[in-house]
């Protein structure tokens, strides 16, 4: 361990022309050479995890794809991240989040060959390098990597099981540099994200064409929020008991100057894991707005709008305010409008969300679970959060002629949402019988192409008239 250096010397005495004694100064940099040594490490591999970091992975990788080209085999990269990571980091602490990193580079060096190589490129995102590996081979490592990842990580006193979206990508046929691989991998897992995460894709030439067509179609869509290319449609929400118009809920069109009108599924998915959604809600929630007091000025029947907010509108500071300040501005009350959260949403329910939710209400609007029954159906959203009402999802809906199971369910979910003092909406109501089923088992509110499909705000008044004249000439007959 020691390291001595001469750094300067002096012969004092001679004997037959040789030195017999010499004069010196040295200095001990052994830990000089120890820092440097430090320096040199940390040039290369990650403080955190202690995994290679980017540099050191592609000098691996030249090394390897030169092997490969010489040997004529293949290799494969694996491109991961962690679902859901940033909720962890928000919701627990980023210690709890580096603990959970340390945790998933000591796993899955445990999967892996010496000759491969497992990197940390930063934040949660991973990298595996496999030489001489092909398609079957890639698959089985991304296979197990998927399922050592959801065994359970004890992170700030919680149990919890993560899941990872993979992309691999292979060469000679995906590319023939580091960085083409690398690319087409994170391609690769983008698809995996998007069609539901917790799986693993391989590269497909066709995803390179769909991502540009995705970033066109946001670039349109930034615009035509911009310059007015939203439409709002209205679909009537009507009491069981009698008919009658009770409300609406406002539901968004983009009228696109070249594809003409698009429904949601094609741009909303896409506009909430951008700021698009946000942008979105509060331009429906002013149109909103604007159509409710248009409506009230011209005499007609007081009726209320329900509109959706995302996940992402909560990690907007001051949001309640901010809604009461548009209400406000149109002289409405908060309670003419109904706030829908999806339970997508409220998976992700933190003390930032809790206190929006809360907020809200304080003010005065309603708050309503929508697509109960679609996701989780976590009964303790009703128990702790300040909801007025419940609307019972399409899918459970829609068999509830046919399937004895879903007739029980809507039944439970009606009794139990009437204990806890909530109002019942069943959506997507096509059939008599179905109307027929739901008012004999309680439900109060029915929303669906039965009564009317979404229509153009001007349709929906002529609808909404027409619908109350035939309301009240069918009560003057009995």
């Amino acid at each position: 361990d020691w390291v001595w250096a001469l750094v300067r010397g002096k012969v004092t005495e001679w004997q037959d022309r040789k030195p017999i004694r010499m004069i010196g100064t040295h200095i001990d940099i052994t830990q000089h050479k120890r820092a440097e040594n430090r320096i040199r490490y940390l040039a290369h591999h990650d403080p955190l995890t202690d995994l290679p970091n980017r540099a050191l992975l592609a000098e691996r990788a030249a090394m390897a794809l030169a092997l490969a080209s010489r040997h004529q085999n293949t290799l494969a990269i694996l491109f991961f991240d962690l679902d859901g990571f940033k909720d962890i980091n928000d919701s627990l602490g980023h210690e709890a989040g580096d603990v959970l990193l340390k945790h998933v580079a000591v796993r899955l060096k445990g999967i892996l060959r010496e000759v491969d190589t497992l990197a940390r490129l930063g934040g949660d995102e991973f990298i595996v390098l496999l030489p001489d590996v092909g398609r079957n081979g890639a698959a089985q490592v991304a296979d197990k990597t998927l399922t050592l990842l959801r065994e359970p990580v004890e992170l700030g006193g919680h149990r919890l099981a993560v899941t990872s979206s993979i992309g691999i990508s292979l060469y000679p046929h995906d590319g023939a540099s580091f960085e083409t691989l690398l690319k087409n991998a994170d391609t690769a897992m983008y698809r995996a994200k998007h069609e539901g995460r917790n799986r693993f894709k391989f590269y497909d030439t066709r995803m390179n064409a769909e991502i540009l067509d995705r970033l066109i179609l946001l670039a349109a869509l930034r615009k035509g929020i911009q310059t007015g290319q939203l439409r709002t449609h209205f679909q009537p929400k009507a009491r069981l008991a009698d008919g009658a118009v009770v409300g609406a809920e406002a539901l968004v069109r983009w009228h696109h100057p070249e594809q003409g009108l698009l429904l949601p599924d094609r741009f909303i998915p896409m506009a909430k894991e951008t700021d698009l959604i946000v942008a979105i809600g509060e331009w429906v929630l002013e149109d909103v707005c604007r159509h409710l007091t248009a409506w009230r000025d011209a005499g007609l029947p007081e009726l209320t709008v329900a509109v959706n907010l995302a996940a992402r509108h909560f990690r907007e500071p001051g949001l309640a305010d901010h809604l009461a300040t548009v209400l406000a501005r149109h002289d409405l009350s908060p309670a003419r409008v109904e706030l829908e959260l999806t339970e997508s949403t409220l998976l992700d329910v933190g003390p930032e969300t809790r206190t929006a939710i809360e907020s809200l209400r304080k003010i005065g609007f309603h708050l309503v679970i929508d697509d109960f029954g679609a996701g989780y159906s976590s009964l303790v959203y009703l128990k702790n959060l300040p909801f007025s009402s419940l609307k019972i999802d399409q899918s459970l809906v829609r068999g509830l002629e046919t399937d004895a199971n879903d007739r029980a369910i809507t039944e439970a979910m009606v009794a139990l949402s009437h204990i806890m003092g909530l109002t019942v909406v069943a959506e997507g109501v096509e059939t008599e019988r179905q109307c027929q089923i739901l008012l004999e088992q309680g439900c109060e509110f029915v929303q669906g192409n039965l009564l009317s499909s979404p229509l153009p705000a001007e349709d929906f008044v002529r609808w909404a008239v027409d619908r109350g004249g035939q309301i009240r000439r069918r009560a003057a007959a009995i």
